[in-house]
C-alpha cells in the first residue's frame, strides 16, 4: 500500500494493483472564493498542487477509482468533476449518491457499511464535522478504512475527535491512520475538523498506528498551520509517531 498526500485531504492510494484518488481537490491556487462567513478572506485553495496543471490529465488516466468521504468543494471541487471521467468508480456515502449521478456519474458504488472492490474491502466510519447546530448544518460526512495486503488505512475524513471516531479505532486497530487537522471554523461554532490536540487524542488512543495530519495550509478557514501543529505534536512527545507531511510527499504505510 502506498499514499501520497497530494493537497489538503487529496490523497493517490495505490494498492492490491488499483490506484484510487481520495477526495479530490483538484483546482489551481486562489481559483474559488473563500469560504462564507470565515476570518480570513483568502482565496481557495490556499496553496498549488505539488505539480503543475499539465501533469494532472496523465493522473487522472492512471486512476481506477476515487474514494468520497463527502462533496464538500475543498474534497470534490468543480475542476475534479469536470476532468474526472463519468464511468469511474466513485466510492462513497449513502447520502452522495444522488448528488453524483445526477452530476453524470454512472459507476456510483455506495459503501453502506462494508464494500468488497476489485480484492480491497472498505469500512465506512462516522463522524462529526463539529459540535451542536454547526456540525448538523455540515451535513453527513464519513471516514473509511481501507483493508488489502495486510494492512489497514483509516482515512477519518472532516471530523473533530468524538465517540465515532474512538469506536472505529477500537474495532478496526488500522495501522496507519490519517486525519484531516487544521482546526477549520466559522465565525460562529467551534473547530469542525480536528485540532492539533485532537490529533494527538488520536495518536493515544491508537498507540499501534503511525498517525498522518493533512487537511492543512490549504483552505482559508482553518485556524492551525504546520508549525502550528508541529509544535503542539512535540510538547506533547508524539513525533515519533505522529507525522505532519507536506504536500506531494508520499507516506511511509
Amino acid at each position: 500500500m502506498q499514499v501520497q498526500l497530494i493537497r489538503n485531504a487529496t490523497l493517490l492510494l495505490k494498492v492490491a494493483g488499483k490506484t484510487l484518488l481520495v477526495d479530490p481537490l483538484l483546482a489551481p491556487r486562489f481559483q474559488y472564493d473563500p469560504i462564507p462567513q470565515t476570518a480570513n478572506p483568502v482565496r481557495n485553495p490556499t496553496a498549488d498542487l505539488p505539480f503543475p496543471v499539465s501533469e494532472l490529465p496523465a493522473l487522472v488516466a492512471s486512476l481506477d477509482a476515487v474514494l468520497l468521504t463527502h462533496t464538500h468543494l475543498d474534497h470534490w471541487d468543480d475542476v475534479a468533476r469536470e476532468l474526472l471521467p463519468k464511468d469511474l468508480p466513485i466510492l462513497c456515502q449513502p447520502a452522495d449518491v444522488a448528488a453524483l449521478q445526477a452530476a453524470g456519474f454512472t459507476q456510483v458504488r455506495p459503501i453502506d457499511t462494508e464494500l468488497e472492490w476489485e480484492g480491497i474491502r472498505f469500512y465506512r466510519t462516522g463522524g462529526q464535522h463539529g459540535r451542536g447546530e454547526i456540525g448538523r448544518r455540515m451535513g453527513t460526512v464519513s471516514g473509511f478504512v481501507v483493508e488489502a495486503e495486510g494492512q489497514r488505512l483509516y482515512v477519518a475524513g472532516d471530523t473533530i475527535w468524538c465517540e465515532e471516531v474512538r469506536q472505529a479505532l477500537d474495532l478496526y486497530h488500522p495501522n496507519t491512520i490519517i486525519v484531516n487537522a487544521g482546526a477549520a471554523q466559522f465565525l460562529q461554532g467551534g473547530p469542525i475538523v480536528m485540532t492539533a490536540a485532537d490529533v494527538a487524542q488520536v495518536a493515544r488512543h491508537a498507540p499501534q498506528a503511525t498517525v498522518y495530519a493533512v487537511h492543512l495550509e490549504a483552505v482559508n478557514h482553518c485556524a492551525e498551520d504546520r508549525a502550528t501543529t508541529k509544535a503542539y505534536l512535540a510538547q506533547e512527545g508524539l513525533t515519533a509517531r505522529v507525522h505532519v507531511p507536506a504536500d506531494g510527499e508520499w507516506l511511509k504505510v
